[in-house]
């Protein structure tokens, strides 16, 4: 039977299909034949009613070369016309002759298109101000103007003619209330290109520099605007016009974290002439500071950040204890809310306010600090893209609901990533969309640091934020990136660049490029070795130089093909974040190269020391050529090394000039050895298309021949002879095995390779497992001491109750994670009450104290009091409860945030070769599994995921 809510719903939809009617499309011409619509926006309107129709009229001009006629109406109306406002004005309403129900009417922000009868006049109108301007915007956008046409210099395509199909078209209500952007950390970027480049008349950001960044945001269906608040960058307030362009744009102003009632610490609080920013021994004085913003805010659309921290980010002054600091925090929070009701509004409960939960707040919030009902509670992440907590049932119910503040870049501990955006968008999918269905969706802001190059991710987030919905399925989010891809460059060209950014993004996933000094910063470290190792696992510095290359390669090819004008574009948005982001991956990964090498004493050790300078030097190009796009539009904006930390430095890689007196060396994959001190490769395993490598290399000589002798018969190697000389110092070999030959042969389990190469002779043993002759195929098994499973290869997924294993492709190292769900399911902490994912895999070592490897993505607890259990149970044995949680900024998190892991290791016997079996319980919702690795050897877990280890 359909309950109540269900009946009431069907009413809705059914009264708004009787008012609004179908769809019926039907062309409106804007130019032709030097015939122009002109433009008419309300002359008692709002400002940006008029700030819109000169937009939309610009926008006509980029696209047919002519501008409109831009209008105030004060009596009427003529010709043929585009008319602009909001949808209760005595203007739209002579002109609007379709019924509109109630429900859209109390919409937020929403927008109506309509034909007039004598299809003579588009009316674009709104529920509110920045409803309308959306409306125009979404015109803006069907006539081929980009919302980045300024920010990324999307050209515009001219046209002669200019039509376009308009149906009677309600827009929905955005998501979510807030939507916006939090300049940050804009001291190498966004500051000294305005204060140099494009606003030199303020020398920073200010209100010509906000008009663009404001557009933008509409643009994008956005509201908000946390501005930039570094101290290289003085007050928003500190420019008059700064606060003048919100009101005229209509923006919703807020603050950071750190920043109450709008105010600007680090420039505005001047401890010499105030004294200590600390509220039990200089309250008179912070609180007058508070109420002259107050004051000068009082016609503003604003958000007042509640609370108090530190002058900047770190924590409140004059506590000594958490108590303490609770203490104050209630009586700070009773006197700005008292300042609210005084100049803002007497019901408090109107104004917009925010409480944001970052850092040591979220900690006295969890110790009973108390924030008034009608206050946003602003969620964050841990600065590196997981939610340290949303809100539970109970603060649900609050009337101020609850937001998220979630970082696209961060300046901070365990190390920044100010230069590049590489944050997965599979990642920021999922924890936005986990806000979103838990009902925090007040207020959503994103750090973008400078904006450029964040162009993707910004426009990812902003529009979920407006229309969530469509995200709910992880599978969307390709054909977003498709979308935003082919509305600059076309469809097949976006289906290549989406490819190559997809390969981008998770190579960062597994490593951002900031990371890759292997460094950290508060305090900051000297850089170290990589943890990608080029001796194990068929080389895995190369596979992830290729996989660089590869990408590089591609995006060269699109930009030979692409028109003139779209190559500015194409380099900001695709080519410098991939070449940039490769030339640092090589930096790194040819230095570890060098080093090992030179401990081979080979001589091409210098070979990789010259590719990573190189790699330095081609960084050092691409930004110059950045900064002097569109004819030096950009200067200053990008600065390859932000706080110039040790990992953007040209790296020292010392390699003695006299190398060993043996003249050529030979080196096999793993540099594994016989008990009797003989060179082996790892063990193949029947019908297993798996490789190994042997190196031969020069160490003295300057030249060498060098042969395989004796090979046996089912061995296929990819080289048998070769020669060695300055211009191939090196070579590699693979060595395989072919199975027919194999058996033909007899099936031997071993032989040895002869290999000869300037007077010296070696052996190398092959030998082959037998162990898993009789499984099914694409079953796991244990290679050399490892067998690896993906969490997406279960044997079975049984639900229990309301508990269940969700799929999420495109997340984690291995590309789909099982989350365990639903996020409002009360966790049973006995793992038989629990859904249930269940493993088979093939071992062939007996050992008492095997280890299991349990990799999840490092997410945080859902809740406040929440946990990130799952129960591991091991064949028969007991089932052993792990939990991924961390403890603030611990080392554990440190190494979890860095390397977008969270590793859980438990001992497991096998005491029987063959079959085992894994179950996993999830406990508590949220928990996103990725991978396992089975070790029954003593070589350390490989950094770098490796294939499933499969009898294929």
């Amino acid at each position: 039977m359909m309950n109540f809510q269900g009946i009431f719903w069907m009413s809705v939809v059914t009264l708004m299909a009787f008012f609004e009617g179908f769809s019926q499309t039907e062309a409106f011409n804007i130019y032709s034949n030097a015939r122009m619509a002109t433009i008419f926006y309300d002359a008692k309107g709002n400002s940006l009613d008029s700030i819109s129709a000169n937009l939309l009229a610009d926008d006509i001009e980029r696209t047919t070369g002519h501008r409109p006629e831009v209008k105030p109406v004060v009596k009427k109306v003529s010709g043929h016309a585009i008319l602009i406002g909001t949808i209760n004005s005595s203007f739209i309403q002579k002109h609007f002759y379709k019924k509109t129900s109630k429900h859209f009417l109390l919409q937020k922000e929403s927008y109506v298109l309509q034909l007039s009868k004598d299809k003579k006049r588009l009316i674009i109108a709104g529920t509110d101000p920045r409803g309308t301007a959306y409306g125009v915007f979404n015109i803006s956008k069907k006539i081929g103007v980009n919302p980045w046409y300024w920010w990324a210099d999307v050209p515009v395509v001219k046209k002669n003619k200019l039509e376009i199909d308009i149906d009677t078209s309600y827009s929905k209500e955005p998501s979510v209330a807030y939507r916006g952007i939090f300049l940050n950390d804009e001291d190498w970027g966004l500051q000294p290109w305005a204060a140099n480049t494009f606003e030199p008349e303020t020398g920073d950001i200010g209100p010509k520099t906000y008009a663009k960044l404001f557009e933008l945001l509409l643009r994008l269906n956005a509201n908000t605007i946390w501005p930039a608040m570094h101290p290289s960058t003085k007050a928003f307030f500190h420019y008059a016009g700064n606060p003048e362009m919100a009101k005229k744009y209509h923006i919703v102003v807020g603050s950071s974290h750190a920043e109450p009632m709008l105010r600007n610490n680090v420039d505005e609080w001047d401890e010499k002439q105030l004294g200590s920013f600390n509220y039990r021994t200089n309250k008179e004085r912070v609180y007058n500071y508070w109420e002259t913003r107050v004051k000068e805010s009082k016609n503003m659309d604003a958000i007042y950040t509640i609370g108090m921290r530190g002058v900047h980010d770190s924590g409140m002054e004059g506590v000594e204890n958490k108590q303490e600091a609770i203490t104050v925090l209630n009586n700070v929070i009773t006197d700005q809310r008292l300042l609210l009701e005084k100049y803002i509004n007497k019901d408090i409960s109107s104004v917009p306010q925010a409480f944001t939960l970052y850092k040591e707040v979220l900690d006295l919030y969890k110790n009973g600090l108390e924030i008034p009902d009608d206050i946003t509670l602003v969620w964050t992440d841990d600065n590196y893209g997981y939610i340290r907590a949303l809100g539970d049932a109970k603060e649900h119910k609050r009337t101020g609901g609850g937001g998220v503040y979630y970082h696209a870049s961060y300046w901070g501990r365990p190390h920044d990533y100010l230069w590049l955006s590489t944050t997965s968008p599979s990642l920021i999918r999922e924890e936005m969309m986990k806000a979103y269905d838990l009902d925090d969706k007040e207020i959503w802001i994103l750090n973008v640091g400078d904006i450029k190059p964040a162009e993707y991710n910004t426009q990812l987030f902003m529009d979920m934020a407006y229309d969530a919905e469509k995200f709910k399925d992880a599978a969307y989010l390709e054909k977003h990136q498709q979308g935003f891809y082919a509305d600059v460059f076309g469809a097949e060209v976006a289906k290549k660049i989406v490819d190559i950014r997809k390969i981008y993004y998770q190579l960062a996933f597994e490593r951002k490029p900031e990371f890759m000094g292997w460094s950290q910063t508060e305090p900051t470290t000297s850089i170290h070795q990589t943890a990608y190792n080029p001796l194990v696992n068929g080389d895995e510095i190369k596979q992830r130089t290729v996989a660089y290359e590869m990408i590089e390669n591609r995006a060269d090819e699109i930009e030979e093909r692409l028109p003139e004008n779209l190559k500015s574009t194409y380099f900001q948005l695709v080519k410098y974040p991939i070449q940039a982001s490769a030339n640092m991956n090589k930096k790194f990964l040819y230095r570890d190269k060098a080093l090992t090498y030179a401990g081979q004493f080979r001589k091409s050790a210098s070979t990789y020391k010259e590719r990573s300078n190189k790699a330095y030097k081609n960084i050092v190009a691409l930004t110059g050529q950045y900064n002097q796009l569109t004819t030096g539009k950009w200067s200053g904006i990008m600065d390859m090394k932000p706080r110039n930390l040790p990992v953007f430095d040209n790296p020292e890689i010392n390699i003695p000039d006299i190398y060993y007196k043996q003249l050529t060396g030979i080196a096999v994959e793993d540099t594994l050895k016989t008990a009797e001190g003989i060179d082996k490769l790892p063990n193949f395993y029947i019908n297993n298309a798996d490789a190994y490598f042997i190196d031969v290399y020069l160490k003295a000589a300057n030249h060498a021949k060098w042969q395989f002798s004796k090979l046996p018969a089912w061995l296929r190697v990819s080289k048998t002879s070769g020669e060695l000389a300055q211009e191939l110092l090196e070579d590699r070999m693979y060595v395989s095995i072919d199975w027919d030959a194999w058996r033909k042969s007899g099936k031997p389990l071993s032989g040895i390779i002869h290999i000869e190469m300037h007077g010296m002779q070696k052996e190398i043993q092959v030998n082959v497992s037998a162990s898993f002759t009789d499984i099914p195929k694409h079953s796991i098994i244990e290679k050399n001491g490892m067998a690896v499973i993906y969490a997406k290869s279960y044997t079975k997924n049984i639900p229990f109750k309301n508990s269940m294993w969700h799929e999420i492709k495109g997340l984690g190292h291995s590309k789909t994670v099982m989350q365990s769900m639903p996020f409002d399911k009360t966790p049973k902490a006995k793992p038989e009450k629990n859904a249930i994912l269940e493993y088979e895999l093939y071992a062939e070592t007996l050992s008492n104290n095997a280890e299991l490897a349990i990799v999840a993505l490092p997410t945080h607890p859902l809740t406040t009091d929440g946990q990130v259990r799952i129960a591991v149970q091991w064949n028969d044995e007991p089932s052993e409860i792990i939990n991924f949680k961390t403890a603030g900024r611990s080392e554990t998190w440190k190494k979890n945030v860095l390397s977008n892991k969270a590793l859980k290791k438990i001992v497991v016997p096998i005491k029987h070769k063959g079959k085992q079996k894994l179950k996993i319980y999830g406990i508590d919702p949220g928990v996103s599994l990725d991978y396992f690795i089975l070790k029954t050897n003593s070589k350390e877990l490989p950094y770098k995921l490796m294939q499933e280890t499969t009898n294929d």
